[in-house]
């Protein structure tokens, strides 16, 4: 009878170093799951810093060939500009030429005429001194007179015809030199203009070149770091998937080691468990021998046994807070979202991110609608009030919608897509609401979103409460096992 005793009395005491080993092993598994959680939200920080700087790179790169675009319309142009100088310089210097040969062309004629009328006069003398010559040996006495008023009358024609012809030459030939002076200091004029303009235009060429070259050997530099940073940015996010996929192994492997221990812990409670309910029974049986033959009991076997009732009582009181964390974890699941919409313009707000990543609007209408001073107001319980101001030139098309990202969304932002860069999150909790104001005061559109439980179950075990150690030897006797019992 007392060799089983002592049996009974000793079989727990190996159990103490092995729930020590599995606690240190499960808080150093936990510890290391923290290490590696710690690294992956560093790893996904900086994924979010190396996309907002490639996200800047190439609105940097979009905006200087919208430049060179530019820049290159305006050297087309200056060019059209230089070409139709030159050919208008071209028609000028045409036009003097041919000025020019106008001119000596009535010089000639001038000389010309002028020869003719010295002929004539020359031939017309000629003649007269022939007919006096003919008519001087009969009638030089009678006709002398007469001849001699005619010649006068006709030297006088003669000469006033020739008068008259250089007179109108002159003021013919004047008024043309005159033309031409005019004509030709005006043609020097608009050469001289053009001249300078093409100057001023050739300049101005030369510095647009030189400027395009720079954009150009900018926009090259440009693009060469643009092709580093993606190489970096897609090096960094094949090592981020490679080093997730090992860490998400890793925890896969501490989860179902974790939940290993924790079985074998759970399995190990169970069996000291039903160990010490077997020692109560035992201690219970001793003492009611020791009463029936009126012997003194050990003090041993009583430390024993308040040491089984406490160590009973501490593993209820595990078992108890274990199963009301679960039902916390439960009452949290079981709220249900309400959402309250109101809009009375044409843009309305779509949709709120529950975990406060983005906020997306529409535009219901068939016209482009222009948000410029336009403010979307965030409320989020008791906090202060935030407020994000659209861009200056932003403007939401017909029938189209736009997303207003947080700038730790951890996403890629369309190119129609907005960033908060002043504020992460739009924030997450029981009661947000996003209200749209125009740049009036006037309130547009406004949703709210609200986290409220569901009904509640009816809980059978709330009234749970500690078992005493009467209950615990009670329930002892009523698992104990026949087999153990002393007739």
């Amino acid at each position: 009878m007392h060799l089983p005793k002592a049996a009974i009395l000793v079989s727990p005491r190996p159990l103490a170093p092995v729930r020590e080993n599995a606690g240190l092993r499960n808080s150093k598994k936990e510890s290391d799951l923290n290490v590696a959680q710690a690294r992956v939200r560093d790893l996904d920080a900086q994924l979010n810093a190396k996309e907002a700087d490639l996200a800047t790179a190439l609105n940097e790169n979009r905006t200087l060939e919208n430049e060179l675009r530019e820049l290159k319309d305006q050297v087309l142009s200056l060019n059209l500009s230089l070409e139709d100088t030159k050919k208008h310089l071209h028609s000028e210097m045409l036009r003097r030429v041919d000025l020019e040969n106008h001119m000596k062309t009535l010089q000639e004629e001038m000389t010309f005429q002028k020869r003719l009328h010295e002929d004539e006069l020359k031939e017309t003398k000629r003649v007269h001194e022939s007919r006096i010559a003919e008519v001087e040996s009969g009638r030089q006495r009678e006709f002398e007179s007469k001849l001699s008023d005619a010649l006068q009358g006709l030297r006088k024609q003669h000469e006033e015809q020739i008068q008259g012809y250089k007179e109108e030459m002159e003021r013919t030939f004047g008024a043309k030199v005159e033309n031409a002076q005019l004509t030709a200091a005006r043609n020097c004029e608009f050469a001289n203009v053009a001249r300078e303009e093409l100057m001023e235009t050739q300049k101005r060429v030369d510095t647009l070149i030189s400027q395009v070259n720079q954009y150009q050997s900018q926009n090259v530099a440009l693009e060469s770091k643009i092709k580093e940073l993606q190489n970096l940015l897609d090096y960094d996010r094949d090592l981020h998937r490679r080093r997730m996929a090992e860490k998400e192994e890793e925890m896969a492997q501490a989860q179902k080691q974790a939940q290993a221990q924790l079985e074998e812990y759970e399995q190990l409670l169970d069996v000291k468990l039903a160990l010490d309910l077997e020692i109560n029974a035992y201690r219970k049986m001793l003492e009611g021998e020791e009463q029936r033959l009126k012997l003194s009991p050990s003090p041993s076997s009583h430390s024993t046994a308040t040491q089984a009732a406490s160590q009973g009582r501490r593993y209820l009181h595990g078992k108890k807070r274990k199963i009301k964390e679960t039902r916390k974890r439960e009452c949290s699941a079981a709220l249900k979202t309400i959402q309250h919409v109101s809009a009375t313009g044409n843009i309305s707000i779509e949709e709120i991110d529950a975990d406060g990543k983005f906020v997306r609007l529409k535009n219901h209408s068939n016209e482009d609608q222009s948000l410029h001073g336009w403010v979307l107001r965030r409320r989020i319980g008791s906090v202060a009030d935030v407020n994000y101001k659209f861009p200056s030139r932003f403007t939401l098309q017909a029938g189209q919608e736009v997303t207003i990202w947080g700038a730790a969304a951890g996403v890629s932002p369309g190119p129609s897509d907005l960033v908060w860069r002043s504020q992460k999150s739009w924030g997450t909790g029981d009661n947000i609401g996003v209200t749209l104001i125009t740049d009036d005061g006037e309130e547009l559109a406004e949703r709210k979103i609200m986290l409220v439980p569901r009904e509640e179950e009816s809980e059978q075990d709330d009234d749970y409460e500690e078992i005493t150690g009467s209950e615990a030897e009670f329930g002892s006797q009523q698992n104990e096992d026949p087999s153990c019992s002393v007739m």
